[in-house]
């Protein structure tokens, strides 16, 4: 794998910073949110701020340091997803957690915490696009149509989640929560802005997204089970039946002609797609762990 942080050296303000702890990842944060929808009163301009952007860097090569310290790496893909492609029994993840035995205050939590990405969902991978050629690059198009609604607005699956927010009780607004989400929520979406801000990390960004299509299918059943065992909204359930079906399509697209087509131009990139993929496990599992530690001791996981 090539250098993961280009020599950038962290100044004295991000050096020793946790690089998975709150400052860090909420200052990761509203630095991508500029390329995003930004702020309210934030001078536009701040985009592209070279200021702004140096810091940026040494925030990320802080991140990405240590989340090469934290995978194994190495470069053979089909063996990094085979895991991904198990079904572990019994299951022991946040979706198995909730399915079994969750309280409706787990489930609205759960919604909090995933809200940070649902708000973008599929955004952060529509950076990669024009970084992609040939059948991955039609197959990847193909896959976000999907996620965007197949042209239909209220079938945006940004918007399907902002109406399981106010069928919850719980503000749809855009990024409403972000104060009350912790940073294992935040690292995952900034590992997906990271990723596809970066021409380099297109094979990363590329793993990721295929791990995320495999691991959601499964999950997304769960969640409908668990929201039916609690008698929830229809409009909360929607989001989730929409994924059961949609991306068990997704992965086998991902896998056979996006990865498949992306190594056969690019067999160098990967190192850089088993990185995306186990940094993905990695960050899904911090999260899964907060989450769970936090709802068994009976205790809010929000800041």
């Amino acid at each position: 794998m090539r250098a993961l942080t280009d020599g950038v050296a962290p100044s004295p303000v991000v050096n020793g910073a946790d690089p998975f702890g709150d400052d860090l990842q909420l200052a990761l944060h509203l630095c991508y949110e500029l390329h995003y929808r930004g702020f309210a009163d934030v001078d536009p301009e701040w985009e592209w701020d070279p200021d702004l952007l140096r810091l940026r860097a040494e925030l990320e090569a802080v991140f990405l340091a240590a989340l090469a310290e934290q995978v194994e790496g190495g470069s053979d893909v089909t063996a990094a997803l085979e895991p991904l492609l198990v079904e572990p029994v019994p299951g022991a993840g946040v979706s198995h957690f909730l399915r079994d035995k969750g309280e409706w205050w787990q489930l609205r939590e759960y919604f909090v915490v995933r809200s940070i990405y649902h708000h973008k969902e599929a955004e952060p991978h529509a950076w990669v696009i024009p970084r992609l050629e040939g059948r991955a690059k039609a197959a990847l198009v193909a896959v976000e149509y999907d996620e965007f609604g197949a042209g239909r607005a209220e079938r945006m699956h940004s918007r399907l989640f902002a109406d399981l927010l106010a069928a919850a009780d719980l503000s749809p607004d855009y990024l409403a929560y972000l104060n009350q989400a912790p940073a294992c929520a935040l690292a995952t979406v900034n590992m997906m802005s990271l990723f596809g801000l970066h021409r380099r990390w297109r094979g990363a960004l590329a793993g990721h997204f295929t791990a995320a299509e495999i691991t959601t299918g499964p999950s997304a059943q769960r969640m409908d089970e668990a929201l039916a065992r609690v008698g929830a909204d229809p409009a909360c359930r929607l989001f989730y039946t929409e994924h059961i079906e949609a991306d068990a399509v997704h992965e086998q697209v991902m896998r056979r002609d996006v990865l498949g087509d992306l190594l056969d131009r690019k067999p160098e990139l990967a190192a850089d797609v088993v990185f995306g993929i186990q940094a993905t496990t990695l960050l899904e599992d911090r999260l899964g762990e907060h989450l769970l530690g936090s709802w068994r001791a009976g205790r809010s996981a929000l800041l």
